[in-house]
């Protein structure tokens, strides 16, 4: 096994509530043999981009914390091997072309403790996401372009004064998505507790062949594409199982034509009945991909909501609902699902606030399924080829006021898989990463039955709105 660098004890902390105890490099158990692995026209677009962060609570766990440490760090040291690009380094070819060199140089791996916090503290019921959540997480607001002269991924194990522990993982966003980090994390945990893990595929099937070369005004690289220190309030809303059948079987509602506006009033009960039937119709009847989903169905209650909560915005002003879509299976052919690297796109759905707002929802649930629907092979070679013709960074943010970025997946795997030993997990949370107003990320519902958590960042006065919006909030529930 390839050696683990420990430091001294670290006396310095994020912040009084969180204490730094230790910090270590990780190196991989196996030496890579690995070529440089170039970034594809997906990656570099996110070289402006912060690492991600993404990290999990755990109840107590029943192994000695000295032995679990020893264990997390062996495991790690162990799933480096499967992911040697996580322990190395982006280079810059003479040409320009951006590699990840599979050098092992290793990661970073932090023991913390947050005596004085605890899982009631940091996950209180309809509040917004406490402050000293953020410090959980290492390397904020690191570029990922910097990941020529940093790790490529950080680990903090953090202890609370309750017993339970966090686990946060920063890493850079020109080398994962959101499908590779939770593979990464998940194999983590499946080698933590005995288990063998599916092996990522680092062949570059995702426009590999690319000869466009992303060129920066600064030796020093790209800044990030909106300001870090603008005033937000953070919030997570849950949608239950239930909710998320009510808003499917409302947007897929068909109107009575003789009466449109003569609508029946049903209740949760016979909602969630007459979406129990149309998945028995479907089965008998040709309605694959017609149907809108109930994610995008929840995506319309949030754009109209938050839309209305932005009040300033004229009738005739341009609104933009934004939703990553994974290419993988979008593609003809399609790659693996295990693709490490980054195969996302950005699907927007425009139309002017008055449409959005005085329409009805089927209305607005509608242009967002058919952006996705239409969203397939054609139109992710459409958007390659235009990036190749003006490479430039992902221009993330929030330019004119009257965006919505949906980011993450309430499809990903952060309950399911990710058990170190000692149990699932209780619940997800994120770091000061790539949030500006009107960022928001889906997360699974821990249930399992269909809920969803959206995190939602908000400039102040628009989270205030937002709160008092009855139409918006009879839909959510508390986690």
């Amino acid at each position: 096994m390839a050696p683990i660098d420990l430091s001294s004890p670290m006396e310095a902390s994020f912040n009084p509530s969180v204490t730094i105890l230790s910090k270590r490099t990780i190196y991989p158990d196996i030496e890579s043999s690995m070529e440089d692995l170039k970034l594809s026209v997906s990656d570099l677009p996110m070289l402006s981009c912060h690492y991600i962060q993404k990290g999990l609570f755990f109840s107590r766990p029943h192994i000695p914390i000295p032995s679990l440490i020893s264990l997390l760090a062996s495991s790690l040291s162990r799933s480096l091997s499967i992911f040697p690009v996580l322990a190395g380094r982006l280079i810059t070819h003479p040409d320009g072309r951006i590699f990840i060199s599979c050098n092992d140089a290793g990661v970073e791996f932090y023991h913390a403790k947050a005596p004085r916090l605890s899982l009631l503290s940091l996950l209180p019921p309809s509040s917004d996401v406490p402050k000293p959540m953020k410090d959980f997480f290492p390397m904020d607001f690191t570029i990922s372009y910097q990941g020529h002269f940093r790790p490529l991924a950080a680990f903090q194990f953090t202890e609370l004064g309750d017993g339970s522990v966090f686990i946060g993982i920063t890493m850079n966003h020109a080398v994962v998505d959101g499908t590779s980090f939770w593979h990464f994390f998940n194999t983590w945990a499946e080698l933590c507790r005995g288990g063998i893990p599916k092996p990522p595929d680092f062949h570059r099937s995702y426009f590999g062949d690319s000869t466009a070369v992303l060129r920066f005004v600064s030796s020093n690289g790209p800044e990030v594409t909106f300001a870090v220190d603008a005033p937000l309030r953070e919030r997570i809303f849950h949608f239950s199982g239930e909710a998320m059948r009510k808003l499917k079987s409302k947007a897929n509602r068909r109107q009575n034509n003789n009466n449109s506006n003569n609508m029946i009033s049903f209740s949760m009960d016979q909602e969630a009945e007459i979406y129990g039937k149309q998945i028995h119709d479907s089965r008998t009847s040709n309605t694959k991909g017609s149907e809108v989903s109930s994610f995008q169905s929840l995506c319309a209650l949030i754009w109209q909501a938050v839309t209305r909560a932005r009040a300033w915005m004229p009738e005739d002003y341009v609104t933009t609902f934004r939703m990553a879509v994974n290419c993988r299976h979008r593609l003809e052919p399609s790659i693996s699902p295990r693709y490490f690297g980054n195969a996302i796109q950005s699907a927007p759905t425009r139309a002017q606030v008055g449409d959005v707002t005085k329409n009805d929802f089927q209305y607005v649930s509608g242009l967002l399924h058919t952006s996705v629907k239409e969203y397939g092979n054609s139109a992710v070679r459409q958007t390659v080829a235009d990036w190749e013709t003006a490479p430039k960074c992902f221009p993330l943010g929030n330019p004119d006021g009257a965006v919505i970025t949906m980011g993450s997946s309430n499809r990903f795997p952060m309950y399911e898989g990710n058990d170190f030993g000692w149990g699932r997990p209780l619940a997800v949370r994120s770091g000061k990463a790539n949030k500006f107003d009107g960022k928001m990320s889906a997360f699974p519902g821990k249930e399992g039955d269909g809920s969803v958590d959206i995190e939602m960042c908000l400039a102040p006065e628009t989270m205030e709105a937002l709160l008092l919006d009855e139409d918006f909030m009879a839909f959510v529930s508390e986690s």
